[in-house]
C-alpha cells in the first residue's frame, strides 16, 4: 500500500509552523520549500527557493518568526529560509541532541525520541533550561512528521483505511482534545512518496510497441520506420501542481518541479512503491513522436517483437525512455536498461 516516506528516510525534509496560519514543508533535497495556510484544505500553496545556507538540515522547526535548522550538534536560527536573514548559529545542549523530531509550541521546544517512546521539553535548546522528560502517549508514537502551531501539536500518521491523515493534540503525553483530519492531495504530492498515494504505484516496464511477422514461406526484407514517443508527459504530470504557485525567485518553473518529484518517486524502493531506477539521463523534455528506420530480414514464420521501456504511476504513462529492444521472444525482456537508484 502506497504511503509517505517517514521524515527520517529523507535528509532535509521536514514540516514546521510559526503560527496557526503559516505552515511550511521543507524539501531540502529539491532545494525549495512550500508555504501554506491549511494542511487539510490545501490553501495558499506557494513554492520558494531554500537558501543554500538553509539546505541540508537534519531537522527544521519554527517559533514565532524564527526558523531553526539543526545539523548534528548545532543549529542555525534565521528569520527567513529563502534569504537566510539574521542568521546566527548556536550549540545544542547534549540532552537536546539526537532527537528524531523537533518542534516548538507553548514557548517551549519539544525533542521527540520516537524509538524510545519519550520526549523532552525545554525553554532553551542551548542550555536545556527547565528540561523535563515525558513518556509519549501511545496515540502519539507513530508520527511520520511532527509540527506545532499556536496551542496545538500535529503529526501525520501512516496511511490507514481513510487515506493519509494528520492528528491534532494538545499534549503528547496525554493526547488531550485529539482530532484527526485528512491531508489535502496537493500537499501529499509535495511530500516524499505522496505521488504514489495520489497517482498510484510507480512502475517501470517494457511495453510492446510493434510486432513484425513473416507469414510467408520465403524470407522477406522488412524496411520501414518505427514511430514511438520519447520524453516526459509534462501536460499530465504538471497537473499535480495546478494549485501550486511557484515563486518568481524559485529555481523551478511550472512542470519542472513535478519532473524532479517524479524522478524522486521512481528512485524509491518497492517498499515505498517506487521503481528503484535512476532516470536522470533520460529525456525530460516534452514527449514527442520520433521515428527510427529499421531494416530486417525475416525468415519464414518468424516474428520480431519491438519493445520500449517506460515509467509511470498507476495506469498513467509519464516517461517514455529512449531504450528499445528487438527480440524474437513474445515475453517482455527481463533486464532493466536504467541504472539502479541509491535510495
Amino acid at each position: 500500500m502506497a504511503d509517505l516516506l517517514p521524515r527520517s528516510k529523507v535528509k532535509g525534509v521536514d514540516m514546521c509552523d510559526h503560527s496557526v496560519f503559516h505552515q511550511f514543508i521543507i524539501r531540502s533535497d529539491l532545494g525549495c520549500y512550500m508555504y501554506l495556510t491549511d494542511v487539510h484544505k490545501g490553501h495558499n500553496l506557494t513554492i520558494y527557493d531554500l537558501h543554500p545556507s538553509c539546505q541540508g538540515g537534519d531537522h527544521y522547526l519554527a517559533s514565532e518568526n524564527r526558523f531553526f535548522i539543526i545539523k548534528g550538534s548545532r543549529y542555525r536560527c534565521v528569520s527567513a529560509m529563502n534569504t537566510d536573514s539574521d542568521a546566527a548559529v548556536y550549540d545544542l545542549h547534549p540532552k537536546c541532541q539526537g532527537g528524531e523530531h523537533y518542534l516548538s509550541v507553548f514557548k517551549h521546544f519539544f525533542v521527540i525520541f520516537q524509538s524510545r517512546g519519550v520526549f523532552r521539553v525545554t525553554t532553551d535548546l542551548t542550555t536545556y533550561s527547565n528540561g523535563t522528560e515525558y513518556v509519549l502517549h501511545p496515540n502519539c508514537k507513530d508520527g511520520l512528521y511532527y509540527w506545532a502551531a499556536a496551542n496545538a501539536i500535529f503529526f501525520i500518521k501512516p496511511k490507514g483505511d481513510w487515506g493519509v491523515t494528520f492528528h491534532r493534540t494538545c499534549n503528547l503525553n496525554e493526547d488531550n482534545y485529539a482530532s484527526t483530519y485528512s491531508v489535502h492531495p496537493d500537499i501529499l504530492n509535495f511530500l516524499p512518496g505522496g505521488v504514489a498515494v495520489t497517482h498510484g504505484t510507480a512502475f517501470a516496464k517494457w511495453e510492446l510497441i510493434k510486432t513484425i511477422a513473416n507469414d510467408s514461406k520465403t524470407p522477406i526484407t522488412w524496411e520501414k520506420r518505427i514511430s514511438r514517443k520519447v520524453g516526459y508527459t509534462k501536460a499530465k504530470s504538471s497537473s499535480m501542481e495546478h494549485n501550486w504557485k511557484v515563486s518568481l525567485s524559485a529555481s523551478y518553473t511550472a512542470g519542472t518541479l513535478t519532473e524532479a518529484i517524479a524522478k524522486f518517486q521512481f528512485s524509491l524502493t518497492a517498499e515505498y512503491v517506487g521503481a528503484q531506477v535512476n532516470a536522470e539521463n533520460q529525456s525530460w523534455e516534452e514527449a514527442t513522436e520520433t521515428e527510427e528506420k529499421v531494416n530486417l530480414t525475416l525468415q519464414p514464420n518468424e516474428k520480431i517483437y519491438v519493445w520500449q521501456y517506460k515509467l509511470g504511476f498507476g495506469k498513467e504513462d509519464v516517461l517514455f525512455c529512449r531504450d528499445i529492444r528487438f527480440d524474437d521472444d513474445p515475453n517482455p525482456p527481463t533486464d532493466v536498461p536504467l541504472p539502479p537508484s541509491n535510495m
